[in-house]
């Protein structure tokens, strides 16, 4: 694996070695995305070029907005976006809470759309950073700490969830799974109908 020293040592991956990049790894392209949120990408850039392991700041609104969820729930909700969903953006640890990139706006819908859902009390909800908010992200390098990707950028434009599919996701995530028996009292019997001939 080769790393891309761009001007100062920026500890991204360029080149054919981007390709084959464990998944925690953010790539050059990964990282000009990240710093194009930024109101001055360059300066970005040169930061994490001087200081390569230290997580960084970033306004929230124009490249990505993002869910903050609990580690418990937002480990189930990328296993559900990935086992039975379209897969997730890139993730990342902080202070114990997964911070889940999602596409400009969700921060705005998601709110509402889970106003119209009965999630279930005891379920903390998430928090939406969208435009006017800013988010510590990990260092580029992977390194020991409370701040470390899950699912690191590795393109100029990730693909990124939008709402509808982070409230599939967190709804199922909370919830956890459901009997389609419901809750039938102890003496009751209760058949599946599916085994019927």
């Amino acid at each position: 694996m080769t790393t891309l020293t761009t001007a100062g040592g920026c500890p991204a991956l360029d080149g054919p070695d981007a390709r084959t990049a464990p998944a925690t790894q953010v790539t050059a392209q990964g990282a000009a995305w990240l710093a194009s949120a930024s109101a001055h990408p360059g300066e970005t850039l040169a930061a994490w070029e001087a200081r390569p392991a230290s997580p960084a700041v970033l306004p929230c609104g124009t490249a990505f907005d993002v869910v903050n969820v609990p580690l418990v729930v937002g480990r189930r909700m990328l296993d559900l976006l990935w086992e039975r969903g379209p897969g997730s953006g890139p993730a990342a640890v902080h202070r114990g809470r997964m911070l889940l990139f999602a596409a400009p706006g969700t921060a705005q819908r998601l709110p509402a759309l889970l106003a119209w859902e009965e999630w279930g009390p005891g379920a903390p909800a998430p928090l939406c950073h969208g435009h006017g908010d800013a988010v510590t992200v990990p260092p580029l390098a992977p390194a020991p700490g409370p701040s470390r990707w899950l699912v690191a950028p590795d393109t100029r434009l990730p693909w990124l969830p939008g709402p509808d599919s982070l409230l599939w996701a967190f709804l199922h995530a909370v919830r956890g799974p459901v009997s389609i028996f419901g809750s039938a009292e102890t003496d009751a019997s209760v058949y599946d109908v599916s085994r019927r001939r």
